[in-house]
């Protein structure tokens, strides 16, 4: 990080942070009812599902979830097949099963509440380094640096300069880090601001470099807006690929009566058989199905 940068970074900080709460879009999670009513485990369960998942996809999930399940208690008490069922069609459903483990320790291990501290809250089922962060942030306050796929590209651009930032890297937490204010307070702004920026603005396709409000900090807007390259790992395409046949059969036990079915009745009219049947091994494997002799059901 350039000294400049480092310099500058009071100013940064209060520009966009200045930004962040005149213009911060209304979330559900952002609002202090939300904090009142569900805790850390309502950013915790949040989190969880904004996972590669778009933002207006969670809200009506996320609101049904916690009108079930509002604290790790009740979750702990569902069985698999109900977390599974609940989920529906937000994708990635291991997920459904890392937060019912997580929910699990929490009650088992930590008398119901959430933990506040970094290390503990990594200890839980299905948590990594950005959602332990975002809790002890944004619900607790405590000041950490607090980096996702948004932050990290407009550290990139305002920073450095490229057009897309490089694959994620432990040195993306230091370098935030070293731009976050010293007041818990305004840390969690910051952290916050970061990632709105990048999700409505400093977006990676459309950039919308006249609405920044720290376009004039930024390294690579100063240099023409170049086009370095991307050299993210590309995800591969949903149409036609194996987690698209996951989530057919998945979908089907979910519909079904008593959530089981015949395995030969599961997604019989899918266009490649090998494709349908190495997609429900891997239901299997993953914990998301069981097999019973000749039957498939939601796990028990």
């Amino acid at each position: 990080m350039t000294a400049g940068i480092r310099e500058s970074a009071p100013l940064l900080a209060d520009e966009l942070s200045g930004w962040y709460r005149a213009a911060a879009r209304d979330l559900p999670w952002r609002r202090p009812e939300f904090h009142e009513r569900y805790g850390a485990w309502g950013t915790l369960v949040s989190e969880f599902m904004l996972q590669q998942t778009p933002v207006a996809r969670v809200i009506p999930h996320l609101l049904a979830w916690l009108e079930r399940w509002p604290e790790p208690r009740s979750l702990a008490r569902a069985t698999p097949a109900e977390v599974v069922h609940q989920w529906a069609n937000l994708g990635y459903p291991r997920r459904a099963l890392w937060l019912h483990r997580a929910a699990i320790e929490v009650a088992e291990r930590h008398g119901g509440v959430v933990p506040r501290e970094v290390p503990a809250l990594l200890a839980l089922p299905g948590i990594g380094e950005y959602t332990a962060r975002a809790v002890a942030v944004f619900h607790y306050g405590d000041r950490h640096p607090v980096v996702d796929t948004n932050t990290r590209r407009v550290l990139a651009r305002v920073v450095d300069g490229p057009s897309q930032p490089g694959p994620p890297s432990p040195r993306d937490l230091v370098r935030m880090a070293q731009l976050l204010p010293d007041e818990d307070g305004r840390a969690a702004t910051f952290n916050a601001a970061m990632m709105e920026l990048g999700a409505v603005v400093c977006t990676a396709r459309s950039p919308r470099c006249e609405e920044c409000p720290i376009a004039s900090r930024c390294a690579w807007l100063r240099s023409g807006r170049p086009d370095t390259g991307d050299r993210r790992r590309r995800q591969a395409r949903y149409e036609g690929s194996d987690r698209q046949a996951r989530g057919a059969v998945l979908r089907a036990l979910r519909d079904a009566p008593e959530h089981a079915m015949r395995a030969h009745d599961a997604v019989p009219d899918w266009p490649d058989g090998a494709q349908r049947d190495r997609a429900i091994d891997s239901l299997i494997a993953d914990g998301l199905i069981e097999a019973v002799g000749s039957m498939l059901l939601l796990p028990r």
